[in-house]
């Protein structure tokens, strides 16, 4: 079974003012759907891996793939992983502080939300180049803020991603140009909580 480009569940300008319509529509449509075309075009050659859900594709450095075809799988898989949370963690009306057990553990780690806030927004803005920057889930069950380059998933080092911020120019720039500390700014401000809540009580 090929992958799919999941469908967003809110429309092109419910992020706005924070995140533009356009922006959302090429981001998603052109950017994440070339990467799911790509990664099925990749996988054509190794029939063996048909079924294999995205997240074993990418385990252990997506030693699943053949070596002919991995830089690929780890480009647009990652790319296709890193942006199907995306999509989800973000929706209209949003943004605030977490509750719940989320909450709790940020504080315990980080001392406050905001501790966290300028740490992850920090990891954000000092990724040289495209990338994400990451609250994730560690193997050890710990919570890890963190960045990676271009596309590259938490995944493929065993660590669930739990909250992520793509700061690839094209997540931006129509809005923002070459500002990426605000738009890194205004995204706080569609976080869905209750989804990264989710993600934090499932993630293993």
């Amino acid at each position: 079974m090929s992958f799919t480009l999941p469908q967003l569940d809110y429309p092109f300008d419910a992020l706005e003012p924070y995140i533009d319509k356009l922006t959302m529509e090429i981001h998603h449509d052109k950017h994440h759907g070339g990467y799911v075309t790509n990664l099925n075009k990749a996988l054509e050659s190794a029939p063996q891996l048909a079924g294999v859900s995205i997240e074993d594709l990418l385990a252990n450095n997506c030693a699943a793939a053949p070596e002919s075809i991995r830089t690929a799988v780890r480009n647009h898989g990652g790319g296709h992983a890193n942006h199907t949370m995306f999509w989800k963690i973000m929706a209209p009306k949003a943004g605030g502080q977490p509750n719940g057990k989320l909450a709790e553990a940020l504080r315990s780690i980080f001392g406050s939300f905001e501790t966290f806030k300028d740490k992850l927004s920090e990891a954000a803005m000092g990724r040289f180049g495209s990338g994400w920057a990451w609250l994730v889930k560690t193997p050890a069950g710990k919570l890890e803020i963190y960045s990676t380059a271009n596309q590259d998933s938490p995944i493929m080092e065993g660590k669930f991603p739990i909250l992520g911020i793509d700061v690839w120019e094209h997540a931006y720039y129509l809005k923002y140009q070459n500002r990426r500390a605000e738009y890194v700014a205004a995204w706080w401000n569609v976080i869905n909580w209750s989804e990264v809540e989710k993600r934090f009580l499932v993630g293993k």
